[in-house]
Protein backbone atom coordinates (compact mmCIF):
# COMPACT_ATOMS: atom_id res chain seq x y z
CA UNK A 1 0.00 0.00 0.00
CA UNK A 2 1.23 3.48 -0.79
CA UNK A 3 2.28 5.63 2.12
CA UNK A 4 1.08 9.18 1.58
CA UNK A 5 2.07 12.33 3.35
CA UNK A 6 1.78 16.06 2.88
CA UNK A 7 4.79 18.32 2.48
CA UNK A 8 4.47 22.11 2.58
CA UNK A 9 6.64 23.75 -0.06
CA UNK A 10 6.91 27.10 -1.74
CA UNK A 11 10.02 26.82 -3.94
CA UNK A 12 9.70 27.87 -7.57
CA UNK A 13 6.03 28.74 -7.07
CA UNK A 14 6.81 31.52 -4.62
CA UNK A 15 9.72 32.87 -6.58
CA UNK A 16 7.78 33.20 -9.82
CA UNK A 17 4.38 34.21 -8.53
CA UNK A 18 3.88 35.34 -4.95
CA UNK A 19 6.74 37.84 -4.90
CA UNK A 20 5.40 39.61 -7.98
CA UNK A 21 2.10 40.67 -6.41
CA UNK A 22 1.23 43.83 -4.55
CA UNK A 23 2.02 43.51 -0.83
CA UNK A 24 -0.37 41.10 0.92
CA UNK A 25 -2.88 41.07 -1.95
CA UNK A 26 -3.24 38.54 -4.74
CA UNK A 27 -5.34 38.07 -7.85
CA UNK A 28 -6.98 35.08 -9.50
CA UNK A 29 -8.34 34.74 -13.02
CA UNK A 30 -10.75 32.88 -15.27
CA UNK A 31 -9.36 31.30 -18.43
CA UNK A 32 -10.67 32.50 -21.79
CA UNK A 33 -10.35 29.87 -24.52
CA UNK A 34 -11.36 29.32 -28.14
CA UNK A 35 -13.68 26.71 -29.64
CA UNK A 36 -17.09 28.17 -28.94
CA UNK A 37 -17.52 26.97 -25.37
CA UNK A 38 -18.91 29.45 -22.85
CA UNK A 39 -15.75 30.15 -20.86
CA UNK A 40 -17.65 33.05 -19.24
CA UNK A 41 -20.26 30.81 -17.54
CA UNK A 42 -21.09 31.32 -13.85
CA UNK A 43 -20.23 35.05 -13.80
CA UNK A 44 -20.84 35.50 -10.06
CA UNK A 45 -18.98 32.35 -8.97
CA UNK A 46 -15.44 33.65 -8.54
CA UNK A 47 -16.60 36.89 -6.93
CA UNK A 48 -18.37 34.92 -4.21
CA UNK A 49 -15.46 32.51 -3.80
CA UNK A 50 -13.06 35.44 -3.40
CA UNK A 51 -15.29 36.97 -0.72
CA UNK A 52 -15.53 33.64 1.10
CA UNK A 53 -11.76 33.11 1.00
CA UNK A 54 -11.05 36.67 2.12
CA UNK A 55 -13.33 36.16 5.12
CA UNK A 56 -12.29 32.63 6.04
CA UNK A 57 -8.62 32.37 5.06
CA UNK A 58 -5.57 34.48 5.79
CA UNK A 59 -5.22 35.30 2.09
CA UNK A 60 -5.98 38.83 0.95
CA UNK A 61 -7.49 38.47 -2.52
CA UNK A 62 -8.32 41.29 -4.90
CA UNK A 63 -12.11 41.56 -4.89
CA UNK A 64 -12.22 41.51 -8.69
CA UNK A 65 -11.06 38.51 -10.68
CA UNK A 66 -9.36 38.92 -14.04
CA UNK A 67 -9.79 37.29 -17.46
CA UNK A 68 -6.72 35.76 -19.08
CA UNK A 69 -6.26 34.04 -22.44
CA UNK A 70 -4.51 30.69 -22.68
CA UNK A 71 -1.75 32.05 -24.89
CA UNK A 72 -1.09 35.28 -23.00
CA UNK A 73 2.04 35.97 -20.96
CA UNK A 74 -0.31 37.58 -18.44
CA UNK A 75 -1.07 34.03 -17.34
CA UNK A 76 2.14 34.18 -15.30
CA UNK A 77 0.59 36.91 -13.12
CA UNK A 78 -1.84 34.44 -11.56
CA UNK A 79 -1.01 31.44 -9.36
CA UNK A 80 -4.64 30.22 -9.59
CA UNK A 81 -6.74 30.15 -12.76
CA UNK A 82 -10.29 28.80 -13.05
CA UNK A 83 -11.72 27.32 -16.23
CA UNK A 84 -15.34 26.33 -16.90
CA UNK A 85 -17.96 25.92 -19.62
CA UNK A 86 -20.53 23.62 -21.20
CA UNK A 87 -18.98 22.86 -24.58
CA UNK A 88 -16.02 22.78 -26.91
CA UNK A 89 -12.49 23.74 -25.89
CA UNK A 90 -9.63 24.43 -28.29
CA UNK A 91 -5.99 25.29 -27.60
CA UNK A 92 -3.49 25.75 -30.40
CA UNK A 93 0.19 24.80 -30.13
CA UNK A 94 1.26 28.20 -28.80
CA UNK A 95 -1.49 28.19 -26.18
CA UNK A 96 -0.60 24.67 -25.07
CA UNK A 97 3.07 25.61 -24.77
CA UNK A 98 2.19 28.68 -22.71
CA UNK A 99 -0.12 26.73 -20.42
CA UNK A 100 2.46 23.96 -20.05
CA UNK A 101 5.21 26.43 -19.15
CA UNK A 102 2.95 28.16 -16.62
CA UNK A 103 1.95 24.88 -14.99
CA UNK A 104 5.54 23.64 -14.91
CA UNK A 105 6.55 26.92 -13.26
CA UNK A 106 4.06 26.43 -10.43
CA UNK A 107 0.67 27.55 -11.75
CA UNK A 108 -2.53 25.82 -10.62
CA UNK A 109 -5.43 25.28 -13.04
CA UNK A 110 -8.90 24.36 -11.80
CA UNK A 111 -11.16 23.02 -14.54
CA UNK A 112 -14.83 22.70 -13.64
CA UNK A 113 -17.03 20.79 -16.08
CA UNK A 114 -20.27 22.77 -16.15
CA UNK A 115 -21.86 19.73 -17.84
CA UNK A 116 -20.99 19.17 -21.49
CA UNK A 117 -17.31 20.10 -21.44
CA UNK A 118 -15.82 16.73 -20.51
CA UNK A 119 -15.16 15.06 -23.86
CA UNK A 120 -13.56 18.21 -25.24
CA UNK A 121 -11.32 19.17 -22.34
CA UNK A 122 -9.97 15.63 -21.95
CA UNK A 123 -8.67 15.74 -25.52
CA UNK A 124 -6.96 19.06 -24.86
CA UNK A 125 -5.41 17.85 -21.61
CA UNK A 126 -4.06 14.74 -23.32
CA UNK A 127 -2.40 16.98 -25.90
CA UNK A 128 -1.15 19.32 -23.19
CA UNK A 129 0.60 16.52 -21.28
CA UNK A 130 0.70 13.45 -23.57
CA UNK A 131 2.92 11.54 -21.13
CA UNK A 132 1.12 12.61 -17.97
CA UNK A 133 -2.44 11.32 -17.88
CA UNK A 134 -5.33 12.46 -15.71
CA UNK A 135 -5.47 10.49 -12.47
CA UNK A 136 -8.45 10.20 -10.17
CA UNK A 137 -7.82 11.91 -6.84
CA UNK A 138 -8.83 9.91 -3.79
CA UNK A 139 -10.89 11.44 -0.99
CA UNK A 140 -7.94 11.21 1.42
CA UNK A 141 -5.86 13.70 -0.58
CA UNK A 142 -5.00 16.80 1.50
CA UNK A 143 -6.82 19.08 -0.96
CA UNK A 144 -10.09 17.78 0.51
CA UNK A 145 -9.04 18.36 4.11
CA UNK A 146 -7.08 21.61 4.36
CA UNK A 147 -8.16 24.04 5.59
CA UNK A 148 -11.71 22.63 5.47
CA UNK A 149 -12.38 18.95 6.07
CA UNK A 150 -14.56 17.34 3.39
CA UNK A 151 -14.42 13.64 4.31
CA UNK A 152 -16.34 12.49 1.23
CA UNK A 153 -14.15 14.43 -1.17
CA UNK A 154 -15.58 16.48 -4.02
CA UNK A 155 -19.16 17.63 -3.28
CA UNK A 156 -22.06 16.96 -5.64
CA UNK A 157 -23.78 20.29 -6.31
CA UNK A 158 -26.16 19.45 -9.18
CA UNK A 159 -27.46 16.02 -10.16
CA UNK A 160 -27.78 16.16 -13.98
CA UNK A 161 -27.57 12.47 -14.95
CA UNK A 162 -26.95 11.32 -11.38
CA UNK A 163 -23.31 10.33 -11.76
CA UNK A 164 -21.01 10.44 -8.76
CA UNK A 165 -18.71 13.45 -8.51
CA UNK A 166 -15.13 12.72 -9.45
CA UNK A 167 -11.92 14.68 -9.03
CA UNK A 168 -9.07 14.15 -11.46
CA UNK A 169 -5.63 15.65 -11.50
CA UNK A 170 -2.41 16.06 -13.39
CA UNK A 171 0.66 15.90 -11.17
CA UNK A 172 4.01 17.48 -12.00
CA UNK A 173 6.86 16.05 -9.94
CA UNK A 174 4.44 15.19 -7.16
CA UNK A 175 2.64 18.54 -7.19
CA UNK A 176 -1.02 18.66 -8.14
CA UNK A 177 -1.04 21.22 -10.96
CA UNK A 178 -4.40 20.61 -12.66
CA UNK A 179 -7.56 19.83 -10.69
CA UNK A 180 -10.51 18.72 -12.81
CA UNK A 181 -13.92 18.57 -11.09
CA UNK A 182 -16.32 16.31 -13.01
CA UNK A 183 -20.02 15.53 -12.36
CA UNK A 184 -19.98 18.08 -9.57
CA UNK A 185 -20.92 21.52 -10.98
CA UNK A 186 -18.76 22.99 -8.24
CA UNK A 187 -18.82 26.50 -9.72
CA UNK A 188 -22.62 26.53 -9.69
CA UNK A 189 -22.38 26.21 -5.92
CA UNK A 190 -20.35 29.43 -5.81
CA UNK A 191 -22.92 31.47 -7.72
CA UNK A 192 -25.30 33.97 -6.10
CA UNK A 193 -27.94 32.07 -4.07
CA UNK A 194 -30.84 33.11 -6.30
CA UNK A 195 -29.20 31.80 -9.49
CA UNK A 196 -29.77 28.11 -8.73
CA UNK A 197 -31.61 28.25 -5.38
CA UNK A 198 -29.27 25.65 -3.91
CA UNK A 199 -29.61 24.93 -0.18
CA UNK A 200 -27.31 27.02 1.99
CA UNK A 201 -25.43 23.99 3.43
CA UNK A 202 -24.67 22.77 -0.09
CA UNK A 203 -23.37 26.18 -1.14
CA UNK A 204 -21.19 26.26 1.97
CA UNK A 205 -19.73 22.88 1.09
CA UNK A 206 -18.99 24.05 -2.46
CA UNK A 207 -17.36 27.25 -1.21
CA UNK A 208 -15.24 25.30 1.27
CA UNK A 209 -14.04 23.06 -1.54
CA UNK A 210 -13.19 26.15 -3.57
CA UNK A 211 -11.32 27.62 -0.61
CA UNK A 212 -9.30 24.41 -0.33
CA UNK A 213 -8.32 24.77 -4.00
CA UNK A 214 -7.27 28.39 -3.47
CA UNK A 215 -5.33 27.52 -0.32
CA UNK A 216 -3.54 24.66 -2.06
CA UNK A 217 -2.58 26.87 -4.99
CA UNK A 218 -1.33 29.78 -2.90
CA UNK A 219 0.56 27.64 -0.40
CA UNK A 220 2.37 25.74 -3.12
CA UNK A 221 1.40 22.44 -1.53
CA UNK A 222 3.06 19.26 -2.75
CA UNK A 223 1.51 15.86 -2.27
CA UNK A 224 4.18 13.18 -2.19
CA UNK A 225 3.52 9.49 -2.70
CA UNK A 226 6.13 7.05 -1.46
CA UNK A 227 5.93 3.57 -2.90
Amino acid sequence: MKKKHFVAAIGIFSALFLCSFKPSQYEIAVLKYRGGGDWYANPTALTNLIEFCSNELSIDLNKSYQTVEAGSQDLFNYPFVHMTGHGNVEWNNQERENLRNWLNAGGFLHIDDNYGMDKYVRIQLQQLFPNNELREIAADHPIFHQPFDLPEGLPKVHEHDGGSPQAFGIFIEGRLAVFYSFESDLGDGWEDPEVHNDPAPLRQKALKMGANLISYAFNGAVYVQNH
